[in-house]
């Protein structure tokens, strides 16, 4: 079977995948052992509920050695009637801390987030309350609680607002957020649970990484996870590397010009937008205008390379990468909008070049690149948790996924009241003009009964454009996107109100409720009488998830709502992902056919299916890196915590001149071995010898420290370099398939023998270096041989793949020939 055989098939598999879900027959079995507690808690004070909890806390430490509340590697097991007390504590303790006694679909939710799975329980059903139940029991169990949010506003509010609830049980929650400080982040991290985004708990286990005492590192381990919009942060953000990057001297850079010159430049005649619009390439016209405006240099001679990359990634900022679409300016800087969730992605950029490169077309100073000092994808991070939980409002149809890259299982909880939207088929239109002129429309009517209406927009730019429209049509509409998002909670607890029309980017994570009738739900009883909120989607996205999301904001707890979509044969989607869409025009432009609504799913499945080759493909690339990460990370371990670096010059029989000053006046070969070195006349002597006259010149610990930060020194560089080069590589190995090799065995060709000579290079950098130095001193240090650290250190994201592959084309291709035409 060839690669285009296996890829089909795998395609298929992928798009005929059949819903799957945990049986949640075991929990509701215990839903009744739980009521029957419920007498018997509500009896007891404050006190008696605290001093019941942690009695069974401690039944965790009897297990083990006595001592109170261990924290084990992985949690205990839980029985069934373990599983009753836990939720049936919770649920009294947010009865009297919060006011919210918690229902039994919560319960549900809790128990199957305690059994490892991720929970699908809708919009509006209470996720925060049953994640507490879920941390709670695992801290009964034995284990410290991360739970994972997708920003630092979550995570803080959370944390408030469970905290009395936690501290009712005798637990501690704290948060950890961009601002807070190292000291504040390592008490936070010592509580029982921490909230805290995927983001600043991946930073703060790079940063562990790197620290040069053990007591500077802020994380205590990691054990549990829970993870709020898992679906979003497993799948979506799963493929985006986290970055610690370390200052550079300045170097020269050419993006500037680059971008000048390509602004001059004019499409057709001087470059071409190929492959759909996924890349960009010089004509003859073009490559012959840079080499005249540089002096008339030969733009594809290797010591060009450097030139010929800068006007490459200028054409990429021009041509494919759009203001208010995929970035926006925001304080003079560039603000890469997150696709998922139509909102500034913090502290995230382009890699090699490219966000130069933008900001060079703006007309911004550029910011510092550096070099990576350390990373890892969110996949891998959270692969490093013994135990993972989670929860979010669209998992079952990425059951698949979570399987494969985690071994994770969904559990679809049902309402506790039974969903009454309406949802109605997608109205499909000829083009973008008249599928925007009939949702003002549609806008418009609902508006004039005083019906609140949520507009679901693609990107900044359309949320902005529809805006204005609709201001123009004299409707009164805020807008929720990348450029406002601070505001968020306030719009959005508002958006239910009467008369209120908000257009919004993706509404993944926006974390509040809308309530019919606005915060103080005081028109409720009227707005559920014309039908509730209105969703109207202005486009599908790439993912029926993030369409569900969008629906799941109206219905909320048995709510009274509605939500349709409307489409058109020149949406993005269609164009790069569909087969066309055929049927009959009206003279509106709506196009309706018996299997118009069959090519919109169509062009949606084979965008999901191309989505999950490319994770799955970079998944099996980052494998390698991932286990070199983890090797190097324990050999790091073992220099910081012990005298491994001090007992490998004990013991380095390597003989070296004695007198460094006589070498340079020596007449040696290029390259002198021992034998030259004694042939002039050099008194030689080991590494171990002269470690010895150290030792007993300044100390035995001293000696030791100095050993120690020399070996980390050279061991922090190598990991930098070889991050570097598997960078490089990772960017021209594709270039092996022209010639019939495979990628990713050439990557692991390259890969694989520069990690083992760089593991080898860093006892041998340890001991060339402790030589040539002259320590005489407890204080010296490695700057003192000009083992100079990065003077500033900074963390972002990556956005990764930011415009497209030949890989990403070959799915798109084979996704099309799986599903066929119809």
């Amino acid at each position: 079977m060839g690669l285009g055989d296996r890829l089909k098939q795998k395609l298929r598999a992928f798009m005929e995948r059949p819903g799957t879900t945990v049986s949640l027959d075991r929990y509701e079995a215990i839903l009744p052992r739980i009521l029957d507690l419920e007498d018997e808690l509500t009896a007891l004070t404050d006190a008696e509920l605290t001093e019941r909890a942690l009695a069974l806390r401690d039944l965790v430490s009897e297990a083990e050695d006595g001592q109170p509340f261990v924290t084990l590697a992985e949690p205990l097991p839980i029985d069934e009637q373990d599983l009753a007390e836990i939720c049936a504590l919770g649920r009294e303790a947010g009865r009297r801390a919060l006011g919210e006694r918690a229902f039994d679909v919560q319960l549900l939710g809790a128990m199957a987030m305690l059994q490892g799975n991720v929970v699908e329980m809708a919009t509006g059903e209470g996720k925060t309350l049953a994640a507490f139940i879920a941390a709670f029991g695992y801290v009964v169990r034995g284990s410290r609680v991360q739970v994972l949010t997708v920003n630092d506003y979550l995570a803080d509010r959370d944390a408030r607002w469970m905290g009395p609830a936690y501290r009712m049980l005798g637990l501690t929650v704290d948060a950890v957020g961009e601002a807070s400080g190292h000291d504040e982040r390592a008490a936070a991290y010592r509580c029982d649970v921490t909230y805290v985004s995927v983001s600043e708990a991946g930073f703060d286990f790079l940063r562990d990484q790197l620290v040069l005492r053990a007591e500077d590192a802020v994380m205590p381990g990691l054990y549990t996870v829970i993870i709020d919009e898992a679906d979003s942060i497993l799948i979506d953000e799963a493929r985006v590397p986290l970055v610690v990057a370390g200052s550079l001297a300045d170097v020269t850079s050419d993006a500037s010009a680059a971008a000048t010159l390509v602004a001059t430049m004019r499409p057709g005649r001087d470059y071409e937008v190929v492959d759909d619009g996924r890349n960009v390439q010089l004509t003859d016209a073009g490559a012959a205008l840079v080499e005249r405006a540089w002096g008339g240099i030969h733009l594809y001679a290797p010591d060009n390379l450097p030139k010929l990359t800068a006007v490459n990634l200028a054409l990429h900022a021009r041509a494919l990468l759009a203001v208010d679409v995929d970035y926006i300016v925001k304080d003079g800087r560039i603000a890469l909008v997150d696709e998922f969730r139509g909102r500034v992605a913090r502290r995230r950029r382009w890699p090699d070049g490219l966000q130069a490169a933008v900001e060079a077309k703006e007309g911004l100073t550029a910011t510092d690149e550096g070099e990576i000092l350390a990373s890892i994808t969110v996949q891998a991070f959270i692969a490093l948790y013994p135990t993972v939980a989670g929860m979010t409002g669209t998992a079952s149809t990425i059951g698949d996924e979570l399987r494969e890259f985690y071994r994770l299982e969904v559990a679809v909880i049902p309402p506790n009241t039974p969903n009454v939207r309406v949802d109605e088929p997608d109205r499909v239109y000829a083009t973008i003009e008249e599928k925007e002129e009939a949702l003002m429309a549609e806008v418009a009517a609902a508006h004039e009964t005083g019906r609140p209406v949520l507009v679901g927009t693609l990107d900044v730019a359309e949320s902005e454009r529809l805006a204005a429209a609709l201001r123009e049509h004299g409707i009164t509409c805020t807008v929720l996107n990348a450029k406002n998002d601070a505001h968020e909670a306030v719009v959005i607890a508002e958006a239910g109100g009467r008369g209120t029309v908000t257009v919004s980017t993706q509404m993944a994570g926006r974390g509040t409720d809308i309530r019919l009738g606005g915060s103080d739900e005081q028109d409720r009883a009227a707005i559920a009488e014309l039908g509730g909120l209105y969703v109207i989607g202005a486009g599908r996205h790439d993912s029926r998830r993030v369409d569900d999301q969008l629906r799941g904001r109206a219905g909320r707890q048995g709510d009274p709502g509605g939500s349709v979509f409307f489409v058109s044969r020149e949406d993005e989607l269609i164009v790069r992902h569909g087969d066309g869409i055929g049927g009959t025009t009206a003279g509106d432009g709506r196009v309706s056919g018996p299997h118009v609504h069959w090519a919109v799913g169509h062009a949606q499945r084979v965008a999901e299916g191309v989505d999950f080759e490319i994770h799955r493909n970079t998944w099996r690339y980052g494998v390698l890196v991932e286990r070199q990460r983890q090797v190097l990370a324990l050999r790091r371990k073992a220099l910081l915590t012990t005298d491994a670096a001090a007992e490998l010059l004990r013991g380095d029989t390597t003989r070296f001149p004695a007198d460094l000053d006589a070498v340079a006046e020596a007449d040696l070969p290029a390259d002198p071995d021992a034998d030259d070195l004694a042939h002039a006349g050099l008194e030689l002597v080991t590494v171990a010898d002269r470690f010895a006259e150290v030792e007993e010149a300044i100390g035995e610990q001293a000696a030791a420290e100095i050993a120690r930060q020399i070996a980390l020194y050279h061991l922090d560089r190598g990991w930098a370099d070889h991050l570097g080069m598997l960078a490089d590589a990772r960017d021209g190995v594709h270039l092996r398939a022209l010639g019939r090799q495979d990628p990713l065995d050439e990557f692991h060709r390259l890969a694989v023998p520069a990690f083992n000579k760089l593991l080898t290079g860093v006892d041998t950098d340890t001991a060339d270096t402790f030589m040539a130095a002259r320590i005489d001193s407890a204080d010296w240090t490695p700057a003192d041989a000009g083992l100079e650290r990065p003077s500033a250190t900074w963390t972002y994201m990556v956005h990764d793949n930011p415009f497209g592959s030949e890989m990403e084309r070959m799915f798109a291709n084979l996704a099309k020939m799986v599903l066929g035409r119809r």
